[in-house]
């Protein structure tokens, strides 16, 4: 048994997916907990497909990927701006066709006979195929990433908790706002490496939206966030090395299982609780409230 769980982690390759998915459950419990907050989920996959085309670009001319993906995302918001602002049109339908055209664009330049192979791996993700420079590139911007969120922390929870009366306590809305969508565009090229642009979502809110229903403080939420995030990187790397499956795969797989086991025991006990407890409502609804 201890042989069999070991046996992964003698190889060069499986260490450096390792070490990857360390980082990408770092960064996507820390930060998934904000973007599950916030209610930022659909705008989490919408700044993701937004960063492709970008990324492809990128790719295909030799630039550094971070830059691809920072014009993908300029590029974004002014056709969004623009076309939102256009009559009979709206914003939500804006953000809809602006990053479904964006998406389009990039999976016909990735999936191109023409396009060098490896363009693929953006898309779809590829875990085990990750260099030392990419885990460099990777730790840089993890690091990034969670130092961004120790010094927002106190802004993300004055705004988040009561954005109407943030300004009184010094806090920044709209600044808080861009931050957070910046930190989480350099958790998708984090991410996107192993991942691929089509899952990378999966890891910055299934984690996330999985803590959520065992802890209601932010902090013990973003630790098991991340303790998840991890664990479910690994069982999906064990999934691939003995199964044969595809890691990025693997690793969403996971994540959308531990999520609806956990749901469906918390909603059982959640229904079971109020009838086990209901005798005795009468004597301690005071203590309950205080606390």
């Amino acid at each position: 048994m201890l042989q069999a769980l070991a046996e992964p982690w003698t190889q060069g390759i499986m260490q450096r997916a390792l070490a990857e998915v360390v980082l990408i459950g770092l960064v996507g419990g820390a930060l998934g907990c904000w973007i599950v907050f916030y209610e930022l989920s659909y705008s989490a996959e919408s700044l993701a497909h937004a960063l492709f085309p970008g990324l492809v670009l990128a790719a295909l001319f030799g630039f550094p990927l971070i830059l691809g993906g920072g014009a993908g995302l300029v590029l974004a918001a002014l056709a969004i701006a623009v076309f939102g602002r256009a009559p009979h049109i709206g914003r939500d339908t804006s953000v809809a066709v602006v990053i479904s055209a964006l998406f389009g664009f990039g999976v016909v330049l990735a999936l191109s006979p023409d396009s060098p192979p490896g363009l693929q791996e953006l898309l779809f993700g590829e875990v085990l195929a990750v260099t030392n420079a990419d885990l460099l590139l990777a730790a840089l911007l993890a690091g990034a990433v969670l130092l961004g969120l120790f010094f927002l922390h106190r802004q993300l929870l004055v705004v988040g908790f009561d954005r109407a009366t943030a300004r009184s306590v010094g806090a920044r809305p709209r600044f808080t706002d861009l931050a957070l969508m910046g930190l989480l565009a350099l958790a998708t090229l984090v991410a996107i490496q192993g991942l691929g642009n089509l899952l990378v979502v999966a890891v910055l809110v299934g984690p996330a939206a999985t803590a959520r229903l065992l802890s209601k403080r932010m902090f013990p939420m973003m630790v098991l966030a991340t303790v998840l995030a991890v664990a479910c990187g690994v069982s999906g790397l064990y999934l691939s090395y003995y199964a044969g499956l595809a890691a990025g795969a693997s690793i969403a797989g996971s994540i959308v299982v531990l999520y609806v086991v956990v749901a469906s025991v918390t909603g059982v006990l959640g229904r079971l609780a109020p009838r086990s407890s209901g005798a005795g409502t009468d004597d301690r609804s005071g203590e309950g409230a205080r606390v």
